[in-house]
């Protein structure tokens, strides 16, 4: 009788975190707004509302956005407090940076609301290759979660994993 293989790996309590699994679709926009501003360096509040009220704001239903000004113009904050208010209705998420601020505020979210009791007592792998843009800080917030609860952590694949922590 030949000798049966078996997927030590998978009937491992080992559990695999891939950052990419949580990765929500909608579109990510940088929303400029140095269009909307004078000579691209001054915020006239009359014009800059008259933009805002004729702007068609439902194109970016469940999208994500980052509100920004390329410009080195001065902007008050309750512009960007006014565009909020009028993209809260359609977007799923609305900042003020860039794109990588904007995914590390998303991630945020999703890692504050990732369930880690089944990661109590057990041996984690964080996945690392990802073609999604993972931002950098989501791997800390991650390790942060649930390292209280988890054996051990590591960093890779299960072929070849970095060591990060191990419980006492």
């Amino acid at each position: 009788m030949a000798d049966e293989i078996i997927n030590r790996v998978a009937n491992s309590p080992l559990q695999t975190i891939d950052l990419e699994d949580f990765y929500p679709n909608g579109q990510r926009i940088v929303f400029d707004i140095k269009d909307w501003l004078f000579e691209g360096l001054i915020l006239r509040e009359k014009d800059f509302r008259d933009q805002v009220k004729s702007h068609n704001w439902e194109q970016y239903q469940n999208c994500y956005i980052a509100l920004t000004c390329s410009t080195d113009a001065i902007i008050p904050s309750w512009a960007y407090l006014l565009l909020a208010t009028v993209l809260t209705p359609y977007a799923k998420k609305v900042v003020v940076g860039d794109l990588e601020l904007l995914e590390t505020v998303v991630f945020k979210e999703i890692i504050d609301n990732f369930d880690i009791e089944k990661l109590k007592d057990k041996p984690v792998i964080i996945k690392g290759c990802a073609s999604k843009p993972i931002p950098s800080s989501a791997y800390t917030f991650l390790i942060q979660r649930i390292q209280p609860v988890a054996k051990n952590i590591m960093f890779g694949e299960a072929c070849s994993t970095v060591p990060l922590f191990k419980r006492k």
